[in-house]
């Protein structure tokens, strides 16, 4: 192993300020899931996103999910479209609700839900008799999906479509900022996105009305009476005063956090641009701009030498971290018999693609050891 410092995915980045948020926090004793820093970070959110957004903040990213499908009403005996090329944290909330997800593939340009596979099959399930209840789509590594068509697409046929913006914090299709999108969306603030509160997510709803519902279930559905009453089932869900401080830090460094992702997708772009072998996602028109939360590659050719999981163990080997595509959901083990609808598409770049250190804190000497450490494995 190497005794150089580790070059990690996509470390916590601080700016700064963060701190004088959770001190202020413990000065005033707002140890809860509720409070100043909670209601600021919120607001950051809301007038990011612009009017007609608003952000409940949560525990997770995957709780933000659960209620969405709450909102969407799926229970038990429902389906929901799923994107397949995924994290497990999109599609397991559907399992929680005793749904059954029916996975959908991706389209080769985005990576994202491919707006033909989606028709063909809610056509297919409908045709069998079981109108899905909702659509999820994802995002994936910060590249916006072509949202607009998916959107047309769930109108059409009258389904919900809930927009896992988790991953797209600070992208934008045709100038509309990803969390926008859908009949609501869901942010994550997990340890190594764009942004982080350590652990934590936001659902993104359009009127109030829903944050207010939202709020109530994640605070255990307790109803308003001196003793406690619930007629509702309630969730454990909402984010503290605490991580909630750490927020409201980031959000003042996330267009910062984004530029210099950007910037680290460039880089990768350039030292790969006579490449035959190497292909690095980038936007495939003027309509998307991504965060490049994740810069991500696959290998167009390659061998027993030179392919994905060989440059991931020679990284590793220089203490420098990569880590493969998403396993597409349908392969999942736990997910094993779901119905699938697609052509292959996700199972190809799963087998062909890396995720390369893409932190917004990389410094011009950690670009510099990864492009050495590439090169030599390359030759």
């Amino acid at each position: 192993m190497s005794e150089l410092p580790k070059i990690w995915l996509s470390s916590p980045h601080m700016g700064g300020t963060e701190q004088n948020y959770v001190n202020e926090a413990f000065a005033q004793n707002w140890i809860a899931p509720l409070g100043p820093n909670v209601n600021g970070f919120e607001q950051a959110i809301e007038d990011y996103l612009g009017p007609g957004n608003h952000a409940a903040c949560l525990s997770s990213g995957t709780a933000a999910i659960h209620l969405a499908l709450l909102h969407a009403g799926v229970g038990a005996g429902d389906e929901v479209l799923c994107q397949s090329f995924t994290f497990c944290g999109t599609s397991n909330p559907i399992i929680y609700q005793g749904a059954t997800p029916v996975f959908v593939d991706s389209e080769a340009t985005t990576w994202n839900m491919s707006p033909e596979h989606l028709e063909t099959a809610i056509k297919a399930r409908m045709a069998a008799g079981v109108k899905p209840k909702a659509v999820l789509m994802v995002h994936l590594y910060g590249m916006p999906a072509q949202i607009d068509k998916i959107e047309a697409i769930c109108k059409q046929y009258g389904i919900f479509l809930i927009e896992d913006a988790a991953e797209a914090l600070g992208s934008s299709y045709k100038g509309r900022k990803c969390g926008t999108f859908g009949d609501l969306s869901i942010l994550s603030f997990n340890g190594n996105k764009i942004i982080t509160t350590s652990g934590g997510g936001a659902l993104v709803c359009r009127t109030e009305a829903q944050k207010q519902k939202t709020v109530f279930w994640a605070t255990q559905a307790r109803d308003q009476a001196p003793h406690y009453q619930h007629s509702e089932i309630g969730y454990n869900y909402r984010m503290s005063n605490i991580v909630a401080g750490i927020g409201r830090g980031q959000m003042e460094v996330l267009d910062k956090h984004v530029a210099l992702r950007r910037k680290n997708n460039e880089f990768y772009r350039d030292l790969f641009k006579d490449s035959d072998l190497v292909e690095v996602l980038e936007e495939s028109s003027e309509d998307a701009y991504s965060n490049h939360w994740l810069s991500a590659i696959i290998f167009k050719k390659s061998d027993d030498q030179r392919n994905n999981e060989k440059l991931r163990i020679f990284l590793q080997a220089n203490n420098i971290e990569s880590r493969p595509l998403w396993k597409p959901m349908h392969l999942q083990p736990v997910f094993d018999g779901a119905l699938f609808y697609g052509d292959g598409t996700a199972e190809e770049l799963f087998k062909k693609g890396l995720c390369m250190p893409s932190g917004s804190n990389l410094t011009d000497a950690d670009r510099d050891r990864i492009k050495k450490a590439i090169l030599q494995f390359m030759e």
